[in-house]
C-alpha cells in the first residue's frame, strides 16, 4: 500500500504495516510471474541475500548444472495487497553468483535507464491495459448480453461489470496510482484502466502488479481476466500502447517543444526514426507471442477496425498507424499487445529510441492518412512482421537492440522464442485438416 514509510528496512515495514508474508517476485523472458512466499519474520535476511530459485525451472535460459538464482527484494517497490493486506509485493532483481543476471527483465531496463541517464535523459512512461473478462475457462466473454457490434464505450456493459472494474480502480487509489478512467474497450468483453504516467521503472513495476491484481480480483468475482493479445479471433486484439517522453535533469520535457511540429521537439522526432529504424526486431519485444501477430495482422473485426498498426509509418492524433502523435511533447507507440513483458518492451524501446537521437535518424515524413483504408498507396513503408518468427529473426539481425540490450538478452531470449516457434509449428490444426486431408 502506498505510504510515507522508508522501506529501507523491510522489517520494520511490516510491524508498522501488519504485513505477515511478502510476495518476492520477478518476471522471467516469457513475462511470467514467479514469486516465494516467505513470512515476515524471514524478510531480513531475505532483503540482504534474496530469496532462491531454480532459474532453469522458469523462462530464463539457463541448465540445471548453473548455481541458485536469487531475487533480490527493491524495498521500494513495496506495494501492500489492497485486497489481502496481510501480503506485501516485491519487485526483484535477479543475482546469481553475486552478480547481476544479465538476461534478467528488470536488470535490462534498469541498465538501459541508467545508459539513458548518463546522457541526461529520464524515460517516462504511461501504459494502457487492455484486457477480457472471460469464463474461468477462458472460452467465451464472461457476459453474455455485451452482443453489441460496436460494443466501445458501452455503458450498460461496463456497468455490468461494475463490481469487479470499481473493485480494481478502488486498490489504484489507495495505492496513489492516480487512475484516472475507466471503460469498456472496442471488443465484447474487453475494458481497459489508466492511471498516471510516471518513470518506466515504476510504471514497468506498476504494469507487472497490475496484470496480477486484476486477475486476482476478477478470479474473486468467479471471472477470468485475460491479456492474451487475440483470444477471439473476430473480436479486436487487446493492446498495451505505450506513451513516452524524455526528460532532462532539471525536470523539463525534452520532447515538447511549442515551435515544433505537432509541438515535438527535434528530439522526439529523431526517437521516432530510431523507432521506425528497429520496428521488425522490437516487435520481438513488443509482440511477443505466436498469438501477437493476429492482432498487428488481422482483418477487420466484428466493430469495423484492429485499431492495431499494420505498416512502420507515423502520424498526428490518428489511431490507424504505428507510432502516434496525440499531444505535444509526448508519443504513443502502438505496437505493444497484452503479452508485452513489461520490461523488456519499454527498455527495448528507449534503446531504439536513444538509437535514434544518437544516430539522428530521419523518420520521414508524417502520414495523415487512413492506413486501413489507404496504406496501399503508401510506398517504400515498412511492413511489420508477419508472424513470431520473422521477429525473432529481425532481432538476430539487428546490432541496436544487441548492443543496448546485451548480448545475453538477445541470445537468450531468441534461443528460447525460437524454441516456442518451432514447438507451435509442431501443432497440427483443424485448419490444416480441413484443407488439406483431400488433396
Amino acid at each position: 500500500m502506498a505510504n510515507d514509510l522508508a522501506h529501507a528496512d523491510l522489517q520494520h515495514a511490516a510491524n508498522e504495516l501488519g504485513i505477515k508474508y511478502f510476495l518476492i517476485s520477478y518476471v522471467d523472458l516469457f513475462g511470467a510471474l514467479r514469486a516465494k512466499l516467505v513470512p515476515a519474520t524471514a524478510i531480513r535476511g531475505m532483503q540482504k541475500a534474496g530469496a532462491g530459485f531454480a532459474g532453469f525451472a522458469t523462462w530464463l535460459d539457463m541448465s540445471p548444472a548453473d548455481a541458485d538464482l536469487f531475487a533480490v527484494p527493491d524495498a521500494d517497490s513495496l506495494i501492500q495487497l489492497p485486497w489481502k493486506p496481510e501480503v506485501g509485493w516485491l519487485a526483484s532483481d535477479l543475482v546469481m553468483n553475486d552478480e547481476l543476471v544479465a538476461q534478467a527483465p528488470r536488470n535490462v531496463l534498469k541498465s538501459t535507464m541508467l545508459g539513458a541517464d548518463s546522457i541526461g535523459y529520464l524515460m517516462k512512461t504511461g501504459v494502457e491495459c487492455e484486457f477480457f473478462l472471460t469464463t474461468p475457462d477462458g472460452s467465451k466473454i464472461s457476459d453474455g448480453a455485451d452482443n453489441a457490434t460496436k460494443p466501445c464505450y458501452d455503458q450498460s456493459a461496463l456497468m455490468r461489470r461494475y463490481d469487479v472494474i470499481r473493485e480494481i480502480c478502488d486498490c489504484m487509489l489507495t495505492l496513489g496510482w492516480g487512475p484516472y478512467q475507466n471503460d469498456h474497450e472496442d471488443a465484447n468483453g474487453q475494458f481497459e484502466m489508466n492511471w498516471d504516467f510516471a518513470d518506466a521503472l515504476i510504471t514497468a513495476d506498476r504494469h507487472v502488479f497490475f496484470k496480477f491484481m486484476a486477475r486476482s480480483i476478477a478470479e474473486k468475482h468467479g471471472l477470468r481476466a485475460t491479456f492474451m493479445p487475440k483470444p477471439f479471433i473476430d473480436l479486436t486484439g487487446s493492446g498495451c500502447h505505450m506513451h513516452t517522453s524524455l526528460w532532462g535533469p532539471d525536470g523539463a520535457n525534452l520532447f515538447e517543444d511549442e515551435d515544433g511540429e505537432l509541438g515535438l521537439s527535434d528530439l522526439g522526432y529523431h526517437f521516432i526514426g530510431g523507432l521506425i529504424h528497429s520496428a521488425d526486431a522490437l516487435c520481438a519485444f513488443t509482440n511477443p507471442t505466436v498469438n501477437s501477430y493476429k492482432r498487428i495482422n488481422a482483418p477487420r473485426t466484428v466493430s469495423g477496425a484492429t485499431w492495431a498498426p499494420n505498416t512502420v509509418t507515423y502520424t498526428g492524433n490518428n489511431r490507424t498507424h504505428m507510432i502516434r502523435i496525440p499531444d505535444a511533447g509526448r508519443l504513443e507507440l502502438r505496437l505493444p499487445d497484452g503479452a508485452a513483458n513489461p520490461y523488456l518492451a519499454p527498455a527495448a524501446m528507449l534503446a531504439a529510441g536513444l538509437d535514434g537521437i544518437q544516430n539522428q535518424r530521419d523518420p520521414g515524413k508524417r502520414l495523415d492518412i487512413n492506413m486501413y483504408t489507404d496504406g496501399h498507396k503508401v510506398r517504400g513503408a515498412k511492413k511489420l512482421p508477419l508472424n513470431l518468427l520473422d521477429a525473432i529473426r529481425a532481432l538476430e539481425k539487428n546490432s541496436v537492440l544487441r548492443n543496448a540490450l546485451g548480448a545475453p538478452l538477445v541470445e537468450g531470449y531468441t534461443r528460447l522464442k525460437t524454441e516456442e516457434w518451432n514447438a507451435y509449428s509442431r501443432h497440427l490444426t483443424q485448419w490444416e485438416r480441413d484443407n488439406t486431408l483431400d488433396i
